[in-house]
């Protein structure tokens, strides 16, 4: 056995094949640590050397991942996210969607960096990792049942309520290809699927217990970082933001000024901001929901912010005793995306699709689109079961969603596959698409930022907003005469960039909103404060292109070219609109992609970047002899 790098890491992860009911331990070498980190990119290096290329995803071979980052448990604030990876079954390629919460550190503390998953149960079962013992139990009679009520029985039935749980709702196990995988109650890796490889493996849920400490290599730097931050977020240039918006209202501040500006869908990507009320507009804010639902605070692990919080609806026709407060997606997606603005039916269809485990995110846009096709006539009542799905009607987003949630019988088990698979299943609706790659895209609209679209369309995990390149802030505020020149030989660099820096965000295991709440370069002086490993000038950007193109190789051999990779027209102005804040504006995706794989040095059809590319990025040998 080869030594064991502890600085930042326990230095192990194990493979739990559930066919055989065997476990394996493997120890990191310390290259593949410092090269890839952690999150997607460590997870990303593993499933491409350890399952097979073209493994279906509901295959036994098929693998699913539970990666932690360095900063999880360690110290660093806002470093408590982990990643799940797998390959998509809506997409057929790479698959990573990360969560706060807890479970991260506690995934930690069982004794090991990352849990893979292969094979098939023959009966539903959960993992039980005890202080580095996996322990494979009966889940027959969780099978069913949904997040809330399964987390408290896996808790009952260990005497213990501090156990961290990764776990599926009925989504999942009725392989919903919008199934999310969830923690803490209402924390969720919800993108692409996850939660269906779950329950193809008759999984139910990881859980994690123990006491392992993990070291760093410098804690005085540690402390001294958490210093930096916790002034920047009090006295910083952005100190109002973070605490007064974010920290008092979550993300769900922004709800109303998207609205207004732009960013935020109405009515499927194809309405304008005068298409609702303004009354439907704030009632959506945190800042109104706030007053009437707040209860506490909620603040995942190692976070200074705290972003969420609990909620309480009294009375009304969908009472609430206790709720995770909706992110700025999820009343986005239910509020106006389907041309409505009621809080309380945005809270409730949030509580159905988190004890359920659904995808907020394309649970409400697959109802979007469901809508726009029922109100040009593409479905009838007769199609919707009875359910009247006109733009805003409350009543109809309810049932649908409690049909998608239940799984019942007609429309609502078609459009628990998400909007795609449902335009093929009925072979209409083509036109009102809104994804990428097959994943309805997040409430963050390209022809506000042009740069999302790159993202959305070619990034290794499409229709991401939490994913790199000229993003949702960082393009949105330029003046329209640099943003939407397409030609502009600046943009592609301010793509890779923020490449870049959301790679490691993500690999390290910090929280998106720490682009926001620590000084520039803090996430790599945090890394190598933990790790011991150094990331200065070009390391850094080596490093988050290298995680980049991992994750890019794993959909090379899965045969993704750019010729396969699509986006919705709408979503890029094909058609123009003739009115509102994006009237007339039309995105050329194809000239800022032509930019970014030439900075890249990526072959501009194949995507195939040059061998030369991948030497210099170092640590891709496995890939360049694919490759070359």
């Amino acid at each position: 056995m080869s030594s064991i790098y502890t600085n930042g890491y326990t230095g192990k992860y194990v493979i739990i094949d559930l066919s055989t009911r065997k476990s394996d331990v493997r120890i990191f070498d310390e290259e593949t640590l410092k090269y890839f980190v952690g999150g997607p990119s460590l997870g990303a290096r593993i499933l491409y050397e350890e399952m097979p290329a073209l493994t279906p995803w509901d295959a036994p071979e098929s693998m699913i991942g539970f990666v932690s980052g360095p900063t999880n448990g360690t110290g660093p604030l806002m470093g408590g996210r982990y990643t799940v990876v797998c390959k998509s079954p809506v997409t057929g390629m790479w698959n990573d969607a990360n969560s706060g919460g807890n479970f991260g550190p506690l995934l930690r503390k069982s004794g090991y960096d990352a849990v893979f998953v292969k094979g098939i149960s023959p009966t539903p079962v959960y993992i039980f990792i005890d202080s580095g013992v996996v322990d494979i139990r009966d889940a027959s009679g969780l099978w069913g049942k949904t997040t809330e009520q399964t987390e408290k029985e896996i808790k009952e039935e260990l005497g213990d309520p501090k156990v961290g749980i990764a776990l599926i709702g009925p989504a999942g196990e009725r392989k919903s290809f919008i199934a999310a995988v969830m923690n803490d109650t209402h924390r969720a890796a919800g993108r692409g699927g996850s939660g269906a490889v779950m329950g193809s493996k008759n999984l139910k849920a990881l859980v994690c217990r123990g006491n392992e400490s993990i070291g760093v290599f410098s804690r005085d730097d540690v402390v001294a970082l958490n210093r930096e931050v916790a002034a920047w977020e009090k006295e910083g240039p952005i100190a109002d933001t973070m605490i007064k918006i974010f920290g008092d209202h979550g993300t769900g501040s922004l709800y109303e000024g998207s609205v207004y500006g732009g960013d935020a869908s109405v009515r499927n990507w194809g309405g304008v901001p005068s298409d609702l009320t303004e009354q439907e507009i704030t009632a959506l804010g945190t800042q109104t929901m706030d007053k009437f639902y707040k209860t506490k605070k909620y603040a995942c692990n190692a976070c200074s912010l705290g972003c969420g919080a609990m909620y309480q609806v009294k009375g009304g026709k969908y009472p609430l005793e206790e709720t995770g407060r909706p992110e700025y997606e999820t009343s986005g997606m239910f509020g106006s995306g389907l041309g409505a603005g009621d809080p309380e039916v945005v809270n409730w269809c949030n509580y159905l699709s988190n004890e359920y485990g659904f995808d907020t995110i394309s649970l409400g846009g697959t109802i979007a689109w469901a809508m726009e096709c029922f109100s040009n006539g593409l479905f009838t009542l007769e199609d919707t079961g009875g359910i009247d799905l006109k733009w805003g009607n409350t009543d109809a987003i309810v049932e649908m969603t409690e049909a998608i949630c239940k799984g019942a019988a007609g429309m609502g088990s078609v459009l628990a596959l998400g909007s795609r698979a449902a335009a093929e299943h009925y072979d209409r609706g083509y036109e009102y698409l809104t994804d990428a790659g097959g994943i309805e895209t997040p409430q963050h609209d390209p022809r506000r930022a042009p740069g999302l679209a790159r993202t959305y369309q070619y990034d290794p995990t499409p229709g991401r907003h939490v994913k790199g390149g000229q993003g949702f802030t960082m393009n949105a505020e330029l003046p329209p005469e640099v943003k939407y020149d397409f030609k502009d030989p600046a943009g592609a660099e301010r793509d890779v960039a923020g490449v870049v820096e959301t790679e490691i965000t993500n690999m390290a295991g910090f929280c998106m909103l720490s682009d926001l709440g620590m000084p520039p370069a803090c996430k790599t002086r945090f890394l190598t404060a933990v790790t011991g490993f150094n990331y200065e000038g070009d390391e850094e950007r080596k490093l988050g292109l290298r995680s980049f193109t991992m994750r890019h190789a794993f959909n090379l051999r899965e045969g993704v070219n750019r010729e396969n990779r699509k986006i919705a027209g709408r979503i890029l102005g094909k058609p123009a609109m003739t009115d509102g804040p994006h009237e007339g504006i039309t995105i050329d995706n194809d000239t800022l992609a032509d930019n970014f794989f030439k900075a890249l040095d990526w072959d501009l059809q194949t995507l195939v970047p040059s061998r030369k590319a991948l030497e210099e990025l170092g640590g891709l040998e496995n890939v360049i002899a694919d490759l070359y």
